[in-house]
């Protein structure tokens, strides 16, 4: 119960730093006289660096204590030198490339803690603390934001918070291990278990169009600016109390959890390309955001803490390749399209998540092959 309440904390204030970040920050750096084009650079680098990451644990460098107690400080650190770098476009760079190593070391740590103390099937009502930060950060800051400053303060005082409670955290099940923690050898092999990750990624890819460009495609369809944040916000709550009541869910076949959110995800799309104009569908199609981010999330976390020994490079590694691959290639795509064949974006996006039902599929198969096969 104890470690409960500080990983709910931790989840609270990791997720305001990121509403923050992602939500307000565009924004400042707009007023300041930055350019989209340079805003998009700016942005591009955390989940590049978030890619890149997981590689340099294959070459060596190992996720342990130390390594997360240096990642807070560069995460602090970073949180500091927006102030000084918010008049220079490099300097700016390098802060979110710094920001982003430190949100990116942190979370897949905290995340194998979860799983580790809590379990699976409580993950969710954990996790849910951190839906409540993104929303609540959101409409405060809305009503109070009056300069760069005062943005550039919340991210501070989030981020001062959020390393304050994962410091305690580690410490916490470090002290209760009472002995040194044994990491093993990676046993994660990318191309051999490439059905698996390539659902992972593509289910980021076809979120692109959505987390991109959803506001302006509604928007240049008729929906009102309102309107179109009231069905942001009824999804995060129907995300909110998917992680509430998942718990049953996640104890049944997770691959095949899997293959259905993927699918559920790819009608989602769908139901947006072909009844943007009908406000109750779009509600319905926000409402299936409890399957396609909500669920999904939990079950690939805990198939993967279940799959590989080495759990807490399995948690970088979906953190880096799906969201960071998959986001980076999601945003990239989705602009694209949007540009060239504004109609059919999110069409394409239900074929992409379709292509992640199927990689499912065939990795559940090949799973079930092998298991029927005699030993050599």
């Amino acid at each position: 119960m104890f470690l409960s309440i500080f990983l709910a904390q931790f989840y609270f204030f990791y997720f305001a730093v990121v509403g923050v970040y992602l939500i307000f920050m565009p924004k400042i750096l707009s007023e300041v006289g930055y350019s989209p084009e340079q805003i998009g650079v700016v942005f591009a680098a955390a989940p590049l660096v978030r890619f890149i990451l997981p590689f340099l644990f294959i070459k060596g460098l190992e996720i342990n204590r130390r390594l997360f107690n240096i990642s807070l400080g560069v995460m602090v650190l970073s949180a500091v030198a927006f102030y000084f770098s918010l008049g220079n476009f490099y300097a700016l760079i390098l802060s979110n490339v710094f920001l982003g190593v430190g949100l990116s070391l942190i979370n897949p740590y905290i995340e194998v803690i979860s799983l580790q103390e809590i379990g699976k099937e409580r993950y969710g009502k954990i996790r849910l603390f951190g839906s409540l930060g993104f929303v609540l950060v959101a409409l405060v800051l809305v009503k109070v934001l009056s300069s760069p400053t005062m943005a550039l303060n919340f991210l501070l005082g989030f981020t001062l918070l959020t390393a304050a409670v994962s410091f305690f955290i580690a410490y916490y099940v470090e002290r209760k291990e009472s002995q040194k923690k044994e990491y093993p050898a990676n046993d994660i092999d990318l191309f051999k278990d490439y059905r698996l990750w390539l659902g992972l990624i593509l289910m980021q890819v076809s979120f692109g169009a959505f987390y991109n460009f959803f506001t302006i495609y509604a928007t240049a369809h008729g929906i009102s600016l309102d309107t179109t944040i009231y069905l942001w916000s009824f999804g995060v709550g129907a995300e909110i109390v998917m992680l509430y009541f998942q718990g049953r869910l996640l104890r049944n076949n997770l691959l095949f959890l899997l293959q259905l959110t993927a699918f559920i995800t790819a009608f989602r799309w769908f139901l947006i390309y072909a009844f943007v104009e009908n406000i109750a569908i779009l509600y319905f199609s926000q409402m299936l955001h409890a399957f396609s981010f909500a669920l999904f999330h939990s079950a690939a976390i805990s198939y993967l803490y279940s799959r590989y020994k080495h759990k807490a490079l399995a948690q970088q590694f979906f953190s880096g390749i799906a969201y960071g691959l998959g986001g980076l290639s999601g945003a990239l795509l989705s602009g694209f399209i949007y540009e060239r064949y504004p109609d059919l974006l999110f069409l394409s996006s239900s074929f992409i998540a379709f292509g992640a039902f199927v990689a499912f599929y065939f990795w559940e198969r090949g799973i079930k092959t092998l298991e029927r096969s005699p030993e050599v």
